[in-house]
Order: C-alpha cells, then sequence, then structure tokens
C-alpha cells in the first residue's frame, strides 16, 4: 500500500477542525458563563460553517458552497424538517386543548395511595412517549412530584428522579421524539423497525426501575384529598398516535392524523376555535425551528468535513482497533456518549454522529435498526445523568432546595438503561 492509499484510509484529522470549532465555541462559552444553553448552538455551529468553507484552498469558494449546500439538501435531512414540523405541530395541538392535563389527572384519579412513585414515573413514561420531548415532559409532571414529595416527607429528588427517568424512557422510545427521528433517519430504518429493538432495551429497564421504586417507595403513604377532574376524550390522540406508529402506517400521515384529531376534540370541547387551532399549529412549527436550522448547517457542515476526509479519519479513529460487529457497536456507543457530553443535547449528539455511525454499522455489518437503537440509547442514558444536561435543569428550576446531584441519586432508570443496552450490545443474538 502506497503512502496515497494510507492517507485516503485513515482520512485527514484537519479537516476535523469545523467540528472541533463548535465544539470549542460552544463548550468554552458554556464553561465560562456556567451556563449550557448560553451560547446558541446555531451560533457555534454558524462559526463552523465559515471554517468548513474557509478550509480546502484547493476548491473553489463556488464549488465549497455547493458542497455545503447539497449536504443541507439531502434528502434524508430534508424528511427529518418535515417530521420535526408536523411533530411539533401535534404536540402544541394537543397540548393546547388539554391532553396532557387530562393525562396526568386520570392516572392520579386512580393510582393506589402506596404507589404513588412508582404511578409517577409511569406517567412520565406515558406522556413522554405520547408527546415526544423529555423537556415538556419535566414541566408537566415535575411540580406534581414536588408537590406529593412535600406532603409525605421524602426527599424531593427521588420524587424528581423518578419524573427525569420515565421523561427519558418516552426520549428514548416515543414515535415523534426528534431523538428518534434522527436516529432513525441517520441510519436508513423505519422508526417502527427501531422502536422494536430499542424496547427490548428500555421496556427491561422501566421494568426493574418500577420494581426498585416499590420496593423503596411502599411506605410512602398520601391521601389525595381532591379529584383531579379528566377527559379521557382528550387522551385519545396520544393513542391513536402510538397505535398508528407501531401498527406501520407511515409517521407523517400518523402525525397529521394526531394533528386534526386533536384539533376536532379541541374544538368540540372549546378549548379552542379554529383560528386557535391554527396559531397553536404554527407555534408549532415554530417550536421546532431552531432544531431545523440545526439539521441544515449541520447537513452543510458534515457534507464539507466527509469530503476534506474528516470523517474517513473518525470512522479509521475508531475502528482501527475493532475486530468484530460487537466491537463496532461498541465503537458507535463510545462515540455517542462522547459527542453528548459535549453538546449536553442528544438530538444534537445524534444529528452530528449518526452519519459516522452509519459509516461505521455498513463496515462491519451491523443491522441499522440496532446502530440506530445504540445510537438513541446511549445518547439519552448520557443525556439523563449529565447534571448540566436540559433535562435535569428543568427538574432543578422547579424548586429552590434541591441541586442536580439531589435528583441525580436516584436516577435508577437512566443507569440501568445503561446497563441494559451493554448488555444488548454483549448478550443479545444478532441476526
Amino acid at each position: 500500500m502506497n503512502l496515497e492509499q494510507t492517507i485516503t484510509k485513515k482520512g485527514n484529522p484537519l479537516a476535523l477542525l469545523p467540528l472541533l470549532t463548535f465544539l470549542v465555541s460552544y463548550l468554552a462559552v458554556s464553561l465560562i458563563t456556567n451556563d449550557f444553553y448560553k451560547m446558541p448552538a446555531t451560533v457555534s455551529f454558524l462559526l463552523a460553517s465559515i471554517v468548513a468553507l474557509a478550509m480546502n484552498p484547493k476548491a473553489t469558494l463556488k464549488e465549497k458552497i455547493s458542497t455545503y449546500t447539497q449536504g443541507m439538501g439531502h434528502s434524508d435531512i430534508m424528511l427529518m424538517c418535515i417530521i420535526f414540523l408536523l411533530a411539533g405541530a401535534f404536540s402544541v395541538v394537543s397540548e393546547s386543548m388539554g391532553a396532557i392535563d387530562s393525562t396526568v389527572n386520570m392516572a392520579l384519579n386512580y393510582l393506589p395511595s402506596h404507589l404513588l412513585i412508582t404511578g409517577i414515573f409511569i406517567i412520565a413514561c406515558f406522556i413522554s412517549i405520547s408527546i415526544g420531548t423529555s423537556v415538556g415532559t419535566i414541566g408537566a409532571i415535575a411540580p406534581i412530584a414536588v408537590g406529593i414529595a412535600e406532603k409525605t416527607g421524602m426527599p424531593v429528588g427521588i420524587g424528581l428522579g423518578a419524573v427525569v427517568g420515565g421523561a427519558m424512557f418516552g426520549d428514548n422510545l416515543s414515535m415523534i421524539s426528534d431523538t428518534t427521528i434522527a436516529a432513525a433517519r441517520t441510519q436508513g430504518v423505519e422508526m417502527k423497525d427501531k422502536f422494536k429493538a430499542n424496547i427490548k432495551i428500555a421496556l427491561p429497564a422501566a421494568i426493574i426501575t418500577i420494581l426498585i421504586y416499590i420496593v423503596t417507595t411502599s411506605n410512602i403513604q398520601l391521601n389525595l384529598a381532591q379529584n383531579y377532574d379528566f377527559s379521557f376524550i382528550k387522551v385519545i390522540p396520544y393513542l391513536v398516535v402510538l397505535i398508528g406508529a407501531l401498527s406501520g402506517m407511515n409517521v407523517m400521515v400518523v402525525l397529521l392524523l394526531g394533528t386534526l384529531l386533536s384539533g376536532i376534540i379541541g374544538i368540540s370541547t372549546e378549548s379552542f376555535d379554529i383560528w386557535g387551532m391554527i396559531a397553536a399549529t404554527s407555534q408549532g412549527f415554530m417550536r421546532m425551528s431552531e432544531i431545523i436550522i440545526l439539521c441544515l448547517m449541520i447537513g452543510g457542515v458534515v457534507a464539507i468535513t466527509h469530503k476534506n476526509g474528516g470523517i474517513n479519519y473518525i470512522i479509521y479513529a475508531i475502528t482501527s482497533r475493532i475486530k468484530s460487529t460487537k466491537g463496532g457497536e461498541i465503537g458507535i456507543a463510545i462515540l455517542i456518549m462522547f459527542i453528548d457530553v459535549c453538546t449536553a443535547n442528544n438530538t444534537i449528539a445524534i444529528i452530528i454522529g449518526g452519519p459516522i455511525a452509519k459509516e461505521i454499522s455498513d463496515k462491519f455489518n451491523i443491522d441499522p435498526k440496532r446502530s440506530a437503537s445504540i445510537l438513541d440509547t446511549f445518547s439519552c442514558f448520557t443525556q439523563g445523568i449529565i447534571p448540566y444536561g436540559a433535562q435535569i435543569l428543568a427538574a432543578v428550576t422547579v424548586t429552590t432546595i434541591i441541586t442536580p446531584l439531589d435528583i441525580i441519586q436516584y436516577l435508577y432508570y437512566p443507569f440501568i438503561l445503561g446497563v441494559c443496552a451493554l448488555a444488548y450490545i454483549f448478550l443479545m443474538k444478532r441476526k
């Protein structure tokens, strides 16, 4: 093998400078300000885009812009953006007509008093898998968990740990979660197939977590002194979306159906009028604007990085010591955990690492369903335990009496999920 072939195989580490620019600019500002959301990821990727276009003097600016825009306009990126828009519309329309409140209140009405914390975890699981957002779930359920903790005298961290754990369950599995969408699209698989692979990891972790809560909190008693009003009809859109997606229906059709059904129920129950539904739909689109912009910019940066040999270098660095399919899966897990620690955002981590994971899975004949599942699961495991992640920070803001560490010590589900994910790699039979 001559020198040129060796360089081609190893790729070009200098081509990673745009991605390094993103990480350094994002991390530096975050660490200096002690706020991981001070520097918008879009601005960091704008800097990365500028660096990417400035590299490779052998190519003209016109050629580099062409590569950048082709990466932005890749069919997978475009489809991902459309799904994000539809998921945002469904989430806000259903929320506006009272679906979240009805779901929570219905569960609270039927929960046995000695299973309150277990029930909080299960409610968070259902809400998050229905609405596809862990932070939104935490915002809805965390105040209830804090109230229960205050009335029973138990540590607030236990209740919030149950909420965060349940929220990460749905973030990992939901058909409309941005992490699911990103993981499935970057690996080229249907979301229902990724779900079927993922459930083998997430469901055992959830069952073990439920058993732990039953054993450790069974002595907690609270008589709910009020009836919580709910309307079952408002829960139906969540069930329709979940069942439709699992049955194999096209995800865009499912989301459109869910949005229309939520709108009809909202209008019929006078939660809003037709203009309120339209406004909620628009608000849902706007809620997804930042992640869509990120998708486009990341697609452009990754395209230039790939053309300059940066992706090949990462693949070589990860796989040079890997000799098996199992090793390739471990490499994907390490890759996505590292990126998530750096970005504190599992969706961004998957969008960045997804194309690299796809190359690794192709090289080592990893089933795309497994690679998508590993991507999503290990990113959710990491995101669920880092103290500066949006999920734990959202939980902390509900009360002023705890810190992230007070919650982390009770985060049973994310840690069990990580163990189950490792067992999946080492023990689960491959086809």
